[in-house]
């Protein structure tokens, strides 16, 4: 068994964000002897999305900012044999694949070997039967765009071990792509599932990206984070036991501090005792941290126990029509004319529409589709409020009206209201289940094969 630890970097941790941030992570990976690099870049959402773009165009489906994000780290990381494992296949791995080759030529690169993930897409008669079993009439009426289940770690170990420079994937479990390096480097039994257990959290840790170095928690004036223009991207280093530590990249702004470990250890995290992932049920009730200098934790106690018998599947569907309008109203009585407005929408549009209401300045976050929260605040005087009005409808002539009323208050009233913006749009929804694993088996292939 390799007594090496394994040290991994994370670059992003969403569809769309910064891409400045791989080339510190691979410039410490590069100093502290490091051997892997993931992009989380995958959201139930993103993958609607990416469904969407496959079915205008075959080369399309897969992260849009690919080669922006690969750019600056293919050539170092080829070099130092840094591996690169991503779900940025999203709902076309092969494509991406293709379009890294296409850019391994434009740096003058070597050919990578990439190995491509398959299985998270259920598209099979049977895989739709069992669904529409477990759903029952709701599933046959649901305009369904993609249906994934999230794929697990150990092909992508396997893959690794059969010498692949980069690992593509479309749905895996987020720390799958963690856990996946740890099983190659250290050759873990599947079943061990303490290692995979601990391998899963580091995995949770690094899969927002900046989160746990400070992003999400800081709030000024009660927790202060420095340099937030230039936030370090977070490394972990594991060790043959499972126990792990978390840094991030050298020389960059954000801290990795207990509190920012202890929030993201706990995010999204349903319960402590068992976090339910494709590969282990992963336990943390019993986790220790420790600081061991500065931007650098210690993570200890963690441990697992078997998987589930069942991959989570996320199901999405068209969900009819978007639309919002917004409109301004400042100064005297800014929030008595913006609730005069709203109403006004409300009576001419009537009850056949829901209408969700904000008062953007005055009462927004909390509100509620319908309404209540609103109605049972009394009004304020805030002087710089911004009247949202959104509707969902099928019918996209219908959820239009929206649009068309909030405009029409320039002039019918009340007074003063300016900047409208509107918007329409198709909507995605999405619903959770889930199949027995052996319905939905993973695979893997080189793209050279």
């Amino acid at each position: 068994m390799e007594t090496t630890p394994l040290t991994i970097g994370c670059a992003t941790g969403f569809s769309g964000d910064r891409s400045d941030g791989v080339r510190p992570v691979v410039d410490t990976l590069i100093q502290s002897g490091g051997q892997a690099l993931i992009f989380e870049t995958l959201a139930e959402r993103t993958l609607a999305l990416s469904q969407l773009a496959k079915n205008s165009d075959p080369e399309l489906g897969y992260e849009p900012l690919l080669a922006e994000l690969l750019r600056p780290a293919l050539a170092d990381c080829l070099k130092h044999k840094i591996r690169i494992i991503s779900n940025f296949g999203a709902a076309n791995p092969p494509a991406a694949a293709r379009r890294i080759q296409s850019l391994a030529r434009e740096l003058a690169l070597r050919a990578p070997r990439i190995a491509v993930l398959s299985g998270d897409q259920l598209t099979r008669p049977e895989q739709l039967a069992y669904l529409r079993e477990r759903l029952g009439p709701e599933f046959d009426r649901l305009d369904i765009v993609s249906v994934n289940a999230y794929q697990g770690a150990v092909e992508i170990a396997q893959a690794l071990q059969a010498e692949a420079d980069i690992v593509v994937a479309g749905r895996v479990a987020d720390p799958s792509l963690v856990l996946g390096p740890a099983l190659a480097h250290f050759d873990w039994r599947h079943d061990d599932w303490h290692r995979l257990g601990c391998a899963t959290m580091a995995g949770h840790l690094l899969e927002c990206g900046t989160q746990v170095s400070g992003g999400y928690f800081a709030i000024p004036g009660l927790k202060e984070v420095p340099d937030m223009d230039t936030l370090g991207f977070p490394i972990a280093s594991i060790d043959g036991s499972g126990a792990f530590s978390v840094t991030k990249a050298a020389g960059t702004g954000g801290a990795v501090t207990l509190q920012t470990v202890k929030e993201q250890l706990l995010y999204e995290v349903h319960d402590p005792a068992a976090y339910l992932t494709p590969d282990v049920i992963a336990d943390i009730s019993q986790v220790r941290v420790a600081q061991n200098g500065p931007d650098r934790v210690d993570v200890r106690g963690v441990t697992g126990h078997p998987r589930p018998d069942t991959l989570k599947v996320n199901i999405c569907y068209r969900g009819g029509w978007l639309a919002e309008a917004e409109i301004s109203y400042a100064g005297l009585q800014a929030e008595a004319r913006a609730r005069l407005a709203a109403d006004i929408v409300q009576k001419r549009i009537g009850a056949h529409l829901k209408l969700r209401i904000d008062l953007i300045g005055a009462v927004s976050i909390f509100g509620d589709d319908d309404g209540r929260y609103l109605r049972q605040q009394a009004a304020g005087q805030a002087r710089d409020v911004r009247l949202r009005v959104a509707a969902a409808h099928p019918d996209k002539e219908t959820a239009a009206r929206v649009l068309h009323e909030v405009t029409a208050l320039y002039t019918c009233g009340p007074a003063g209201g300016g900047g409208v913006r509107t918007a329409l749009r198709p909507r995605l929804n999405s619903l959770s289940s889930a199949v027995p694993r052996d319905l939905a088996p993973a695979s893997w292939t080189f793209t050279d094969e």
